[in-house]
């Protein structure tokens, strides 16, 4: 994915890997759970039919999405995890 010029998707994962890979994403969607994808990032709704996906695909073309990585989080699920793992499986 790192290496592509536009990600085409419907998975919301995959939104907010192009969203901080810097890489252009048209989400054959029409709606998303990561807003913060298209209102930040890199992320197009490109709708599921035809002519949405061509005037998504065309405007991209024309005026890429100079996205920022957004604030996904605490940045510390891991430890979080780890503490839970530690409270139930280490005595």
């Amino acid at each position: 994915m790192s290496r592509s010029l536009v990600v085409l998707t419907d998975s919301g994962g995959v939104q907010e890997e192009t969203t901080a890979l810097g890489i252009p994403c048209l989400a054959l969607r029409n709606n998303t759970k990561r807003p913060v994808t298209i209102d930040e990032g890199t992320n197009v709704l490109a709708g599921t039919g035809k002519e949405a996906f061509l005037e998504a695909w065309n405007h991209m073309k024309q005026s890429p999405k100079a996205g920022r990585i957004p604030n996904f989080g605490t940045a510390n699920a891991a430890g979080r995890c780890l503490s839970v793992l530690r409270h139930y499986f280490v005595r």
